[in-house]
């Protein structure tokens, strides 16, 4: 009798590996047994299975999917990452409000699979991410939408100035209304350099910012309740930043420059 094809997919962590690695193409059984450190004796058995259900077709020594594995493998290599993502910290993303994240960044969650939850100690709550801020000189641009100005703020941005950075800022409008004269004043003369763009996005931004370079990006969620944590992700993953760019564009293209307000 046949198994459920769930069982034989995922009750084997060498099954489901097996599939994964013939979706870049066949593959020898030395090449699978090295990938997956185990020996033959034990693979055989697990291979056989994917073959009795029409997953996996071999000649020779060379393995690879069905038409069926190929359909299957499509279809379960999204899944498989986005509970990648949620395995790493279930805790950081189920205490964080995802409902301000478009549904259709939601179904590309599994592009921030690389990401890493970072917990600053007390003391470190506010300080800037050192590794993210030293990408950013080296970069030639850096996007961030924010609901508050970091106090480092114009530091960080006459340090990428003299690095000729490009960058781009999307602030909320109730940002700008909280902000000293003063420091509105010094934000419209800092928006005149030629390297500094700064927009006003007209609706509410739940999260409380993300940011991206040409290498890092990084993204802080607000808590269920509403409040601030300090935890947030850093990513260095070409998809990443893929999705953290294509965010920015979307809320990008409903700002209005500031010296347009």
């Amino acid at each position: 009798m046949k198994k459920p094809l769930l069982d034989v997919i995922f009750a084997s962590e060498k099954r489901k590996n097996v599939l994964l690695l013939l979706q870049d193409g066949p593959q020898g059984m030395e090449i699978l047994l090295k990938s997956l450190d185990t020996t033959r004796q034990s693979l055989l058995p697990q291979v056989r299975i994917l073959e009795e259900h029409h997953l996996v077709d071999h000649y020779d020594d060379t393995y690879e999917l069905t038409t069926i594995g190929k359909l299957i493998i499509d279809e379960m290599k999204p899944l498989l990452y986005t509970i990648k993502v949620f395995d790493k910290d279930i805790d950081y993303w189920g205490n964080h409000d995802l409902s301000y994240i478009p549904p259709h960044f939601l179904q590309r969650i599994d592009e921030l699979r690389e990401c890493r939850a970072i917990k600053p100690s007390i003391t470190d709550l506010y300080e800037i991410d050192e590794e993210f801020h030293e990408a950013s000189k080296r970069s030639e641009s850096h996007s961030v939408i924010t609901t508050y100005i970091h106090p480092e703020f114009y530091r960080l941005v006459y340090e990428m100035m003299n690095n000729n950075v490009q960058m781009y800022f999307v602030f909320p409008p109730d940002l700008l209304d909280q902000l000293q004269p003063a420091r509105y004043a010094e934000l419209i003369e800092v928006s005149k350099s030629e390297f500094v763009h700064i927009f006003v996005y007209p609706k509410k931004v739940g999260f409380l910012f993300f940011a991206f370079n040409d290498t890092h990006s990084m993204l802080s969620l607000t808590t269920n309740n509403g409040k601030f944590d300090g935890r947030y992700l850093l990513c260095r993953y070409k998809k990443s930043l893929e999705w953290e760019k294509d965010l920015f564009d979307y809320y990008l293209k409903e700002s209005t420059p500031i010296n347009e307000i």
